[in-house]
């Protein structure tokens, strides 16, 4: 798969840009296991333009990170094309347009999601955007604002058309928000239409190796952007390739290298965001990690309330110690960083 000139391979595995997730941190964990590309936190174009510190703060990307994204939102056309110029000086590998966030406070006002219900705005937005930026545009948006507006067929030509590089598609409408199950029959509609040039990517619903295999296999895509599935499990990434290549699951973790991981993801987000919000924000993920061990509701508890972090290391000490028995395969090399590494696959 394609994006302009960027190579990404065969069949890629994409971290979603998703809000207060996946931070510098998280992008760390999901690179090692395997994300064949990542995103941003999504930036607000008015806040980037006014200099506001969390806003300039998301473009700040490392070397190690590429091939990575940035992807920006807003409802102005003036201050998206102003906020795509400064996105594109910080040096990503793409530009994104977030066409598909569905959130009340961001697609009532327009932006995101809010854009299906302005398609001549979206594609005026888009066409503005390729023209003032060096690098590949893509977009990611969903089918249509609801069941009666599934006009996705039509708007991806229309984007396609005024030189957007790649196309991500969220196989709801901005009406199910999360809810119900993703359709990925549009998607494939799309991925099928003789008129499309770009690489399709498909998301939504896929939290497993073999549900990427049969998404790869029935409905075209040329990527599959993971989101909600890699919290607390950056190994997702991994799984899947693993299937991919072998045809059959990789070894399970054992909640000791999960403790590990988690122990190695809550230093890195304490070094990025410092201990409150780098606390605050581990919390979806440490309530994640340990997702199917039985009689962990006072221990998950414990480790979402507390916000001390030499208090959450020594919790992750005794979930490895207290719940070490319920490990499914103890013998994976317990060290894939290498010698005296923090974690283990």
């Amino acid at each position: 798969m394609k994006i302009g000139a960027l190579d990404l391979g065969s069949r890629p595995l994409l971290l979603a840009p998703m809000e207060d997730v996946t931070d510098p941190s998280f992008r760390a964990m999901c690179k090692h296991f395997g994300a064949d590309m990542m995103y941003t936190e999504f930036v607000n174009a008015d806040g980037l333009i006014r200099n506001a510190g969390s806003s300039v703060q998301k473009l700040c990307i490392g070397e190690a990170e590429r091939p990575i994204g940035i992807q920006i939102y807003g409802h102005i056309i003036e201050s998206m094309v102003e906020a795509a110029r400064m996105a594109d000086a910080a040096n990503p590998d793409v530009i994104d347009i977030n066409f598909g966030c569905p959130v009340k406070k961001i697609a009532g006002r327009g932006a995101g999601s809010g854009m299906l219900r302005d398609v001549p705005k979206m594609v005026e937005m888009t066409r503005q955007i390729v023209r003032v930026v060096k690098r590949p545009v893509t977009v990611k948006t969903r089918l249509g604002w609801d069941s009666d507006s599934l006009n996705i067929v039509e708007v991806a030509e229309r984007l396609q058309d005024v030189g957007i590089q790649a196309l991500t598609i969220h196989g709801r409408t901005r009406a199910q928000m999360y809810t119900g199950k993703a359709d990925w029959t549009l998607i494939g509609e799309v991925r099928n239409n003789p008129r499309m040039r770009i690489p399709i990517v498909g998301n939504g619903d896929v939290d497993s190796p073999e549900v990427a295999a049969e998404r790869f296999a029935r409905y075209g895509v040329d990527g599959i952007m993971i989101g909600r599935a890699s919290y607390g499990r950056p190994y997702i990434f991994a799984e899947i390739k693993h299937y991919l290549q072998h045809g059959e699951k990789m070894p399970p973790l054992s909640v000791v290298q999960k403790a590990e991981l988690a122990k190695l993801h809550l230093s890195k987000s304490l070094e990025f965001k410092g201990d409150r919000t780098g606390i605050l924000e581990m919390r979806r993920h440490l309530s994640c990690y340990f997702k199917g061990i039985p009689n962990f509701k006072e221990m998950r508890l414990k480790l979402v309330t507390s916000n001390d972090p030499d208090e959450l290391y020594f919790l992750l000490d005794q979930v490895a110690k207290i719940y070490g028995h319920c490990d499914v395969s103890p013998d994976i090399n317990p060290s894939p960083w290498g010698a005296g590494g923090e974690a283990g696959c």
